[in-house]
């Protein structure tokens, strides 16, 4: 592919016009914004930060930005953790440890390790690329492209890339197309008909609407393209200003709309979909009940999001497990599983799963019912057990005729319960049914 551009020159004046030959994904780096705590998970991310929650029946949050990467054609990928990370640093170790530097490919993990002194954590998104310039720059990619973590949407990155040479902007800013009436809760942006970010308003009473789409805002993804040496001088800048919180959408990208040329891409414009895919999907699993309504649409007969793309598949960490497993087939004890996702060692003796995700090793025993529920890896569900409208953790044992889901009152009483009558159960929360 070639693609004719004008670059820019670190004092964003002149520009100059460059011809390129290849993809530029493979002339960029992916920099993984993933320390979030995620606290709106409450008790799902008391061990784990959000991007390392399980999602979809085998995959984590994360993987989504690190596919969309990789599909994209990037082969050079940072990852910045930060809060409770060993979670998500052993899954990235095992489940992306594949990229080799003999192929001019590379991937590295960045926890918080006061490389530059100073505190401990990372400040903000922009300080967490700032502290590892130096790592970045080992590599001298000539384009960053920074990503969130935490949202579940599947995105080729080298249409933003072109966008951004082709326009040459200072920073592109992916955009989500949302109602006006629900933009309130973003960061929107504020463009004129050329898709240039004239102001940036984070969460407004009365978002700005696009001009050719009244009633719609353009909504700030997380997602940035710069190139290095651009984003270099601006981290230097915003780390020398005292009154700066260190955070792209806070600091960052309102300076270079202020002093530069800052664009809009339309995620319109690169999100990808399968044949099966209708809609544009973006989600952000940050509540409960989010991350609850995600992954039970994937049971649809036609789900909006389509994992059985293999055009554009969700790399994850393949864990080594039996097929899974329906035993019993009589009347009352029969292993069924109707309109749900079962992942490999699970083992439903004769029980009933119904518009569920069953994630790996999950044990189902005999006369319990699962329904519309998602239950994390390697839970244990006992005889009996009637559980509804539920998020099971990770390794949690559910006791002999336990019922979940059907008492209101007394579900908020055990465990955490939602506005919308989801049930979130923990071990913690077993173990204090039996003090």
């Amino acid at each position: 592919m070639e693609t004719t551009a004008h670059g820019n020159d670190t004092d964003y004046g002149e520009r100059r016009k460059v011809t390129y030959s290849t993809p530029l994904a493979r002339s960029a780096m992916a920099y993984v914004l993933a320390g979030g705590r995620g606290t709106r998970l409450m008790e799902l991310t008391d061990r784990r930060a959000k991007p390392a929650v399980y999602f979809g029946g085998k995959s984590r949050i994360v993987d989504f930005a690190l596919s969309n990467a990789l599909n994209s054609g990037i082969r050079r990928i940072a990852v910045a953790t930060q809060y409770k990370a060993h979670s998500l640093i052993r899954h990235l170790q095992r489940g992306w440890n594949f990229l080799q530097p003999v192929r001019n490919e590379s991937f590295d993990i960045l926890p918080a390790s006061q490389r530059l002194g100073g505190n401990e954590w990372y400040a903000g998104t922009a300080d967490a690329v700032y502290q590892n310039i130096d790592i970045v720059d080992g590599y001298a990619p000539e384009y960053l492209v920074i990503l969130a973590g935490d949202h579940i949407y599947k995105m080729d990155y080298e249409r933003m890339l072109v966008q951004h040479v082709n326009s040459g902007a200072d920073v592109t800013v992916a955009c989500l197309e949302v109602p006006a009436a629900e933009a309130s809760a973003f960061g929107v942006m504020h463009v004129d008909t050329e898709d240039r970010i004239v102001s940036f308003v984070e969460k407004p009473a009365i978002p700005p609407e696009m001009p050719d789409r009244p009633g719609w805002a353009l909504a700030s993804m997380g997602i940035y393209v710069f190139k290095r040496d651009l984003l270099n001088d601006q981290l230097r800048r915003d780390a020398a200003d005292p009154g700066s919180s260190r955070d792209f959408g806070k600091d960052v990208i309102p300076w270079l709309v202020a002093n530069g040329k800052a664009i809009a891409h339309r995620f319109t414009s690169s999100c990808v979909r399968s044949r099966a895919e209708s809609e544009v999907y973006w989600r952000d699993v940050g509540t409960l009940d989010a991350y609850w309504e995600a992954n039970v649409d994937l049971t649809d007969v036609v789900p909006d999001l389509d994992l059985f793309d293999r055009n554009w598949p969700i790399w994850t960490y393949a864990e080594i497990t039996p097929p899974a497993k329906f035993v019993h087939d009589v009347d009352g004890r029969r292993g069924s599983g109707v309109a749900s996702l079962v992942s490999g060692g699970c083992i439903v003796s004769g029980a009933a799963v119904r518009r569920s995700l069953l994630f790996t090793g999950v044990h189902v025993h005999s006369y319990a019912s699962v329904t519309n529920t998602v239950v994390l890896p390697y839970v244990d569900i006992a005889r009996g057990a009637r559980l509804s409208n539920a998020i099971v953790d990770a390794e949690v044992r559910i006791p002999p005729g336990l019922v979940v889901g059907e008492d209101p009152e007394l579900d908020a009483r055990r465990f955490r319960r939602t506005e919308r009558g989801i049930c979130l159960v923990t071990q913690p929360m077993i173990d204090r049914l039996a003090a």
